[in-house]
């Protein structure tokens, strides 16, 4: 399997997730902003710094703009500028499909090609004006149809193997940003204990993970309980352990024996951060939630580049082969 295709494949299950997790992230904060009891500054910037767009965000609408949630909701939706919009996430995925368009079935291919094609209609803007929630679901059933597509209609190879390596790792940072809204939205505001489970319940449907939650711990909700369901269930597709479980999987039966420096070097580092995330769950201690997820954040990014050094070799041939894909966004 040449490297081009690899890159590409590992790239296209990264943006399809970055679509659904930034659409989640959204539709939760809607509803945050109607059924907490805290003000819509404290809702909204928290969604652009868990973003990573605080600052090319304020430089285009200046400190106030946090505050006005059409504005956020605009510039994660459909600006273009944003490489994490939903507008731009679901173009560079149907580019890295194109690219790799003989790897992919028809049926996965089609679909992805029309959430892109569907967004740059007047009907979608018309329905995200009308009814933002239809739209944001609309959004996220595209993207998990096309994932089950992935998985049921692809020779289950190498090209889908990482694609849902992909797919995985991108997971892990977005769960992981997702709940570290809280912190963002709490050091803000001075809430009670019942605002704040709010919140975690809040995030926890962002997740889709309030029934198996209920399901788990049959019925019993507290703040604790439901950190350490998004963090450590191993049962539950969007926890972190289970995402990066799969991961570590994947990475086994891709690099084999093959393995090179950024392979072993993957591999080590996942395997350190399962064990350091176990250790911290067995004494998890929400005060410290932050630096938990900030490690986790920053920790998956040093394994996506690992894994991008092991698919195309010296920083020389990366860089070009990110200039490549850039080219082909515009």
């Amino acid at each position: 399997m040449i490297s081009r295709v690899a890159d590409h494949c590992f790239w296209f299950g990264r943006y399809l997730d970055r679509v659904e997790s930034t659409a989640r992230l959204l539709q939760a904060t809607r509803t945050l902003v109607f059924d907490a009891d805290i003000p819509v500054t404290h809702c909204w910037q928290p969604l652009i710094i868990v973003a990573g767009e605080e600052e090319p965000f304020q430089e285009r609408h200046g400190q106030e703009g946090f505050g006005n949630g059409d504005l956020v909701q605009e510039y994660l939706t459909w600006s273009r500028e944003s490489p994490v919009s939903i507008t731009s996430s679901a173009r560079f995925a149907r580019e890295c499909a194109r690219a790799v368009r003989d790897q992919l079935s028809i049926d996965a291919w089609e679909e992805v090609n029309e959430l892109y094609l569907w967004l740059g209609r007047p009907s979608a803007r018309t329905l995200y004006e009308e009814n933002r929630e239809s739209f944001y679901r609309n959004v996220r059933r595209s993207t998990q149809l096309t994932m089950g597509l992935v998985r049921s209609t692809m020779l289950h190879e190498e090209p889908m193997s990482f694609l849902w390596l992909g797919a995985m790792l991108e997971r892990v940072g977005q769960t992981a940003r997702t709940l570290d809204m809280h912190h963002h939205t709490m050091e803000r505001e001075s809430a009670h204990d019942i605002v704040q489970v709010a919140l975690w319940m809040s995030l926890l449907r962002a997740c889709s993970g309030a029934e198996a939650f209920m399901k788990k711990n049959q019925g019993r909700v507290t703040a604790q309980s439901m950190v350490a369901f998004l963090l450590l269930e191993p049962t539950f597709p969007r926890a972190l352990y289970y995402c990066l479980q799969s991961a570590h999987g994947l990475l086994r039966r891709i690099w084999k024996e093959r393995a090179g420096e950024g392979a072993r070097a993957s591999l080590v580092r996942i395997e350190a951060l399962l064990a350091w995330l176990q250790g911290r769950g067995q004494a998890l201690d929400l005060a410290q939630i932050h630096e938990l997820l900030t490690h986790v954040v920053d920790e998956t990014a040093a394994i996506c580049s690992h894994v991008a050094h092991e698919i195309q070799g010296p920083p020389r041939a990366l860089a070009q082969a990110q200039a490549q894909r850039v080219e082909l966004a515009e």
